[in-house]
């Protein structure tokens, strides 16, 4: 099966948070704080830090969920 373009490892930062965006997206969950970290991301670091944010219970709960049945599922 060949690399699409959600599929190929990110080149920016900025390509990384569009693609965890839209993955989370995929499976009903928005982390409405999900940015690329200012500070690193201002200050010419090589790789930027990825800021998840913060999340309410019910989406952590969720992201749990979903990264459990990945994990079982032989995703993760």
């Amino acid at each position: 099966m060949g690399t699409t373009e959600s599929h190929r490892p990110a080149r920016t930062t900025e390509e990384a948070v569009e693609q965890l965006r839209a993955a989370l997206d995929d499976v009903g969950i928005i982390l409405p704080s999900l940015r690329v970290d200012p500070w690193t991301g201002s200050h010419g670091e090589p790789y930027a830090l990825v800021d998840l944010g913060r999340c309410n219970l019910g989406v952590a709960s969720r992201l749990a969920a979903v990264l459990r049945g990945a994990v079982r599922g032989g995703e993760a």
